[in-house]
């Protein structure tokens, strides 16, 4: 069913302080603990194919018993019920916390300041970070406040792209170049209709699962 950009219009009205509420606290993200940001990596790292919602429970429980900094492979494998190829996930994470690690503790902040253009932090995550595609990173930095202008297109964003005639076709899959010329085609639609990128996102998002989540 087709969506146009009027019904779209009287939907963000509705849901726009909630959104905007979830968006305050993303832009505080950077003022977290190096613990808290890797664990919003973590994260990323587990949505692939996995409900966003259990994820996050699950990467809750292992900041919570320690095992997200400091377990095996196998010990954070065990908490990830739930969580599809979590073998593999586990892997990722005791990977990228290997990377993050310096001098006995976690650094991941002065890293991630480092890069003053999101495209190019994004480009440094999808090289050094295994697990991560253009979805996880562009995730990951609007979850911790960096990637405002980045869209990210999961299935139910994608849904909605489609039912707005922005894109024809949901894709199978979406290398690199694919997925930058969806994201422009989002961006200069959320120009058009004057709803910030990130707020565009999350109202898509919503209206999928009925919630303004993460």
């Amino acid at each position: 069913m087709m969506l146009d950009a009027d019904a779209l219009m009287n939907l963000y009205v509705q849901r726009r302080d909630e959104i905007r509420k979830r968006i305050e606290e993303f832009k505080s993200g950077m003022n977290n603990t190096e613990e808290r940001i890797f664990a919003e990596l973590c994260f990323c790292l587990c949505t692939p194919q996995s409900r966003a919602l259990t994820c996050w429970k699950t990467v809750s429980m292992l900041m919570e018993n320690g095992s997200l900094y400091t377990g095996s492979e196998d010990e954070i494998m065990s908490f990830l019920k739930g969580v599809r190829f979590r073998e593999r996930k586990a892997q990722y994470i005791v990977e990228a916390r290997r990377f993050f690690t310096n001098g006995g503790g976690l650094r991941i902040k002065d890293r991630l300041k480092a890069f003053n253009d999101v495209f190019t932090l994004r480009e440094w995550l999808l090289r050094n970070i295994k697990g991560l595609g253009m979805k996880e990173a562009s995730h990951f930095m609007r979850n911790i406040g960096l990637g405002f202008e980045l869209a990210i297109l999961d299935r139910h964003i994608l849904k909605n792209l489609k039912r707005l005639d922005i894109i024809k076709e949901i894709p199978s899959s979406l290398p690199k170049r694919n997925y930058e010329k969806i994201e422009r085609k989002m961006k200069a639609f959320a120009d058009k209709i004057a709803i910030p990128m990130v707020e565009l996102d999350l109202l898509l998002w919503s209206m999928e699962t009925g919630m303004v989540f993460r």
